[in-house]
């Protein structure tokens, strides 16, 4: 039997291979370190190294990346970049790929804006149960951006270019910088305290997350998910996302998108409603034909049908009637009369007065002698109390008292005094005689002998 035949890999051939399962098997991802090691050849690339305390990592990132970022790092740096892990072939060496590079405040930013997006939607104002829908042909539109940026000219001519009958309200506001968040709050409250609006848009160009961070202010979002109308937000470009976008009922990639979301294409309107008008023609045409072939109908029948005829003929049948009716009634009305006096009669034997009568006498002898009963066991209860009293007071110890005796106690403890021993010289000792007590103390303790007992 002859061995298996050995599946041989070159160099090349597994450094490809293990770049692609890095690749495929680990996701995008967020790391955070120092940057050193910054190199930027001719080529545009750069190249540099992410640490921290632990280890160490290369990366690059490419000249079509790095062109867009607004700032150029340094050694010593801390930032923030999205990364895909991958393996630089040539030397066999893991590295990552750089696609998108911030400054460590960018990363806290980020930080806080992962944070209030979970505590909002925690609180449900993500929930797509919330998301109002867009009317179909808005009346009034309303736009919440700068009046001097390039948004609300994008926004102006696609509305002028999709439906330019419709009116558009704007409400100016500040987009970046610390003016942007009251600003923003107070064009929102105006549109919604208006209400002269159907859809309100809120919008801003593109920037970096700074220039959009006033569209993470918590109180920029709760104020458009409590707006009365549909909210549609085209703040930035595509890839950017901010909190007004959650909770907006609609969120457009752009501020053109954001306008052409809330109205509809003009021409695809008329060209319906060209077909709709055909429609309507040749339906009333045919009705109209429908019509006049009834009407023609009904007058034959009409001609054929002689019309005083049918009234003759209907007073008749109303005569008769009325009659039947007269009579009918009379016999109802006497029949119910008999019916009446049978009913009185059967009442006035069954009535259930003279048997409440004599309920109401036995009621009155029974309470006559429940209140003499009462009162003759009211009677015995207190001579048995007075005899029990006596003979309490017979043999009370304090009865004793009254006879001239009297009951010796320890003045500290209250203890009874039995024996002359139990009270020495200087005890303190308390008396109970009949009026009252004395308060003595023993100055010669003496037991009684047998004589002294006789």
């Amino acid at each position: 039997m002859s061995a298996p035949e050995r599946d041989v890999y070159t160099v090349g051939r597994l450094n490809r291979e293990v770049r692609l399962l890095i690749e495929h098997g680990m996701p995008t991802l967020w790391v955070e370190g120092e940057l050193t090691n910054f190199s930027r050849p001719a080529s545009g690339h750069w190249y540099f190294t992410l640490k921290d305390r632990d280890a160490q990592v290369r990366c690059a990132m490419f000249r079509q990346r790095n062109a867009v970022l607004r700032f150029v790092p340094k050694d010593g740096q801390l930032v923030m970049a999205r990364v895909r892990v991958g393996l630089y072939e040539p030397r066999g060496e893991y590295q990552l790929q750089v696609e998108h590079l911030e400054d460590s405040g960018i990363g806290a930013l980020r930080r806080e804006f992962e944070r209030l997006k979970e505590k909002l939607q925690a609180e449900g104002l993500f929930a797509s149960t919330l998301k109002r829908p867009l009317p179909t042909l808005p009346t009034r539109i309303g736009v919440v951006t700068s009046p001097s940026g390039a948004a609300i000219r994008d926004i102006l001519n696609i509305l002028a270019r999709r439906f330019a009958a419709v009116p558009v309200v704007i409400y100016p506001t500040a987009v970046q910088g610390k003016d942007a968040v009251p600003q923003l709050l107070n064009a929102i409250s105006q549109a919604s305290t208006r209400e002269e609006c159907d859809v309100l848009i809120v919008a801003r160009g593109g920037g970096s997350m700074e220039d959009l961070w006033a569209f993470n202010d918590e109180a920029v979002a709760r104020a458009i998910r409590s707006a009365p109308m549909p909210v549609v937000t085209g703040i930035g470009h595509e890839i950017d996302f901010t909190i007004a976008d959650f909770v907006a009922d609609v969120r457009a990639p752009t501020p053109s998108g954001a306008a052409e979301l809330v109205v509809p294409d003009s021409s695809t309107w008329r060209a319906t409603l060209s077909k709709l008008s055909h429609r309507l023609q040749q339906t009333l045409a045919r009705r109209l034909m429908d019509d006049r072939s009834s009407l023609q109908q009904l007058r034959r029948r009409l001609e054929l049908t002689h019309p005083g005829h049918r009234v003759n003929q209907a007073a008749q049948k109303l005569d008769e009637l009325t009659q039947r009716l007269g009579a009918a009634w009379a016999l109802q009305r006497s029949q119910r009369a008999t019916r009446l006096h049978r009913l009185e009669a059967r009442l006035a034997g069954v009535s259930p007065r003279h048997h409440l009568e004599a309920l109401r006498a036995r009621v009155t002898r029974l309470d006559h002698r429940l209140r003499q009963t009462w009162l003759q066991e009211w009677q015995q209860r207190q001579q048995r109390l007075a005899l029990a009293s006596r003979t309490l007071n017979a043999v009370s110890p304090l009865a004793v008292l009254d006879r001239g005796y009297a009951l010796v106690t320890l003045a500290e403890s209250g203890r009874l005094v039995q024996d002359p021993s139990e009270a020495p010289i200087g005890t303190l000792i308390e008396a109970r005689i009949a009026n009252g007590k004395l308060r003595a103390q023993v100055i010669s303790p003496k037991a009684l002998s047998d004589k002294d007992s006789d």
